[in-house]
């Protein structure tokens, strides 16, 4: 005979990565000066972006699209090129200085979103790991007692981990100690561990 328990554990850590989505869009009579405009306004981007200390390592160009906007099909009103690129702040606490540098190409920036990550999730993991196999474990004594039989050894370990909805910090806090209007909050990062043991 033998008994299968599931456990979790939950850890919560400060995001110290930002994932920004930026790009330029441009509207223009012709797709060649429509393209011709959307290349400029990217390469002020990426100096722009150079000069608020992101290497061009952590830029990733996501989108580029070049198609006609119809004022009444089939007549065309204008052409819409759009460059979108994926930018890593790999210090949060530059988050609006490089928002501002997107905002400092002028009318065709656009932002599109941003997302938080941690950049070292082995320790959050451990120790979510530890919380839910105690977890298990607690679980595991309480139905061997109950079935009245000696609980025996761990027999098998199955793992499966995830991330939860950011977490609010308070805003206060967060503004004063990082300067920046952007907030990360805390993530959850959750083990959940089934474990399966014999009876003595």
């Amino acid at each position: 005979m033998d008994i299968t328990v599931t456990g979790e554990g939950a850890v919560l850590a400060e995001p110290d990565t930002l994932r920004l989505h930026a790009g330029v869009e441009v509207r223009r009579a012709s797709a060649a000066e429509s393209f011709a405009a959307v290349r400029a306004a990217a390469a002020r981007l990426s100096q722009l972006l150079g000069q608020a200390g992101i290497e061009p390592r952590d830029v990733t160009t996501v989108e580029l699209s070049l198609g006609p906007e119809y004022e009444a099909y089939p007549k065309v009103a204008a052409y819409r090129a759009a460059q979108g690129v994926e930018v890593v702040v790999r210090d949060v606490s530059q988050a609006d200085r490089v928002i501002d540098a997107v905002a400092g190409v002028g009318e065709e920036a656009r932002l599109n979103g941003v997302a938080f990550e941690l950049s070292d999730q082995a320790a959050a993991l451990a120790e979510a790991r530890v919380r839910a196999f105690r977890d298990a474990a607690a679980k595991a004594a309480q139905y061997a007692e109950l079935a009245g039989r000696p609980l025996g050894r761990v027999v098998s370990v199955t793992e499966e981990h995830g991330f939860g909805p950011p977490v609010p910090m308070r805003a206060s806090l967060m503004a004063a100690e990082s300067g920046n209007s952007v907030q990360p909050g805390r993530q959850a990062l959750t083990v959940r561990v089934r474990l399966g043991y014999d009876f003595a």
